[in-house]
């Protein structure tokens, strides 16, 4: 089984990129975020035509998360349970469906703007509710992995220049903390190998030629418990999506699992 996690922001600007990577990848399941439509306004016909169902927790123009399965797409849950609002709503950020025997979630994590931010005390109890969440199914036997754009680099080397992000949110303690909690309750990170450079970086900014100059950041993460772990025989990110006119700011991360291990 082929599992990615891709932030397309906007679903829609991105879908010929997106029918054309899915053609081409050989993904079983995509965990998208970014999806920047309504739930009416989700391409479920042309995603069928390529095999893929489709579960949405999408309500406009902003954040939105959907689950994308060719080996089945049961169990959904819409929402993070027991998740904070922000300004009296819960936002679409959360999504989670049992895929071919995998338990997955497809996560955007809030940003948290700036550290002084009504935004930032959000991503942290969105985090804390998070790992309450997934608690029982990351100790359980079946394989289950939390995938999607978390908006943290785990680390000073998951960023190309940390004096850059000083005081900066993505990095802050709080939130690396928050991430270790979300470890502790039976994770672990799926580190991918880069197809170029040395850093997997899997989101590099539209500004200043960042790209081009690797100017990246590693936010969007796998984590997965010990039984998906085991199954892994490969994680890479696909940088070659990154590239050329139209291209999200992300690149797909995409793992490899071989369930009979």
């Amino acid at each position: 089984m082929r599992i990615a996690t891709y932030n397309v922001n906007s679903i829609t600007a991105r879908l010929p990129r997106l029918l054309a990577w899915l053609e081409s990848s050989g993904t079983d399941v995509v965990c998208i975020q970014e999806t920047k439509c309504s739930a009416e306004q989700f391409p479920h016909e042309q995603l069928r035509e390529l095999g893929y169902e489709a579960a949405v927790n999408a309500t406009g123009r902003w954040n939105g998360v959907a689950l994308l399965s060719k080996v089945g797409l049961e169990d959904v849950v819409t929402g993070l349970p027991g998740g904070p609002d922000y300004e009296g709503v819960q936002e679409p950020r959360a999504i989670s469906a049992t895929c071919g025997g995998v338990r997955v979630w497809s996560v955007y994590v809030p940003n948290g703007r700036e550290v002084e931010h009504d935004h930032y005390g959000y991503k942290l109890d969105w985090f804390r509710s998070l790992a309450t969440a997934v608690a029982e199914d990351a100790a359980g036997p079946r394989p289950f992995a939390v995938l999607g754009d978390f908006n943290v680099a785990p680390t000073d080397e998951d960023v190309y220049d940390p004096a850059v992000f000083a005081g900066l949110t993505h990095v802050t303690p709080a939130e690396r903390a928050a991430l270790e909690a979300l470890r502790a309750a039976g994770l672990s990170d799926v580190f991918p190998r880069a197809l170029k450079y040395d850093r997997p970086y899997t989101f590099w900014d539209y500004r200043m030629l960042a790209f081009p100059k690797n100017k990246g950041m590693r936010i969007d993460l796998v984590y997965g418990n010990e039984p998906f772990t085991k199954a892994v025989t490969d994680a890479y990110v696909d940088r070659e999506e990154r590239k050329g006119k139209g291209a999200s700011d992300h690149a797909p991360v995409v793992v490899d699992l071989d369930l009979d291990r």
